[in-house]
């Protein structure tokens, strides 16, 4: 399992564009089980409401964890995703 802490810098937080996008990610890696954790709740990457219910603002540190096929890689998009979004 592989996993990387990040914090969420968009002034909007992650909504339903950056979720959606999180969402195409995460089934990219089919052959990995990709999960969030935020404020004890784990919620699948491959879920949009659910990733959404965690209600991601801005300064909220996120968990990004993989397991399985290419895990790392997996991992490694997400969290420079979730940096990347300045919206």
């Amino acid at each position: 399992m592989t996993t990387e802490k990040v914090v969420v810098m968009a002034p909007n937080g992650l909504h339903a564009r950056p979720a959606g996008e999180i969402v195409r990610i995460a089934k990219s890696f089919a052959d990995s089980a990709v999960t969030l954790t935020c404020g004890g709740k784990t919620v699948k990457a491959t879920s949009m409401l659910s990733i959404l219910s965690l209600g991601l603002k801005k300064g909220t540190e996120v968990e990004v964890s993989a397991d399985g096929g290419d895990e790392a890689g997996a991992v490694n998009a997400l969290v420079n995703l979730i940096q990347s979004v300045t919206e």
